[in-house]
């Protein structure tokens, strides 16, 4: 029998590490993950209704008003004179939702004419002016 004694120089020293019991545990855990994993994606599908709420907004009518280098102005592209563009513009501020006012000037035409038409818009109600341009044609 061989037997080590402590004048015995350890010159064949062998450090390994034993890789067996980091197998087993690895070969558990696959199998474990293998089992768990189809189980966590399993799931019933469950038809449920879709609601979809979207404001009912009822969007302005807009109404046109252009102005000529002469300075007649035309509602939607009809003549009409001072006196009716005031019964007009009153008209149409009393409506809900309130319609906006579409201004288009040619560029002739005197401020004088486009500041009236902007005095009679506010005096008579309307809130939303907005001012339409033709971009220069070459």
């Amino acid at each position: 029998m061989a037997m080590g004694s402590l004048s015995d120089s350890d010159d064949d020293f062998n450090p390994e590490i034993n890789t067996t019991p980091l197998v087993d545990v690895m070969l558990v855990l696959l199998i474990i993950f293998i089992i768990t994993i189809p189980v966590m994606n399993h799931a019933v599908k469950i038809d449920l209704p879709k609601a979809s709420s979207q404001p009912d907004q009822v969007k302005p009518e807009s109404i046109n008003l252009s102005i000529d280098a002469t300075g007649n102005v035309f509602w939607n592209e009809e003549k009409i004179d001072s006196s009716e563009l005031g019964a007009r513009i009153a008209v149409a501020a009393q409506k809900q939702p309130q319609p906006e006012l579409h201004l288009r000037a040619e560029r002739t035409t005197q401020y004088e004419k486009v500041a009236q038409v902007m005095a009679a818009a506010q005096s008579g109600g309307l809130a939303k002016i907005g001012f339409v341009t033709d971009p220069e044609k070459k």
